[in-house]
């Protein structure tokens, strides 16, 4: 069963706003297991069209992308750069050993 979320100014107890989080948290990790299943779609796509693993260009925009967004919705753009930056590298790491057929 889905908790409802609720605005942190709506929760009044730290039992609840730590369940707020827990849920968060868990919606995060589901995204990011849906995006991760992308990198591998763009594993299988990338060798045929003769393209690298990393593509400095698309990095760059994929950064500048998240960075725009984070401080639309009031997230420190920074620090989401940072953490994409460090995403994307394991990312293309992933591909670069699922290109190699190291899986």
């Amino acid at each position: 069963m889905r908790m409802t979320r609720k605005a942190p100014s709506e929760v009044q107890t730290m039992p609840e706003l730590r369940a707020q989080i827990d849920a968060l948290d868990r919606d995060l990790i589901a995204l990011l297991a849906e995006r991760q299943r992308h990198i591998d779609r763009a594993a299988q796509l990338k060798p045929a069209l003769g393209w690298p693993a990393r593509i400095d260009e698309r990095v760059e925009d994929v950064v500048s992308k998240v960075e725009a967004t984070a401080a639309e919705l009031g997230f420190d753009p920074a620090l989401a750069g940072a953490l994409w930056r460090q995403m994307i590298d394991e990312a293309i790491a992933r591909e670069e050993r699922l290109m190699a057929g190291r899986g």
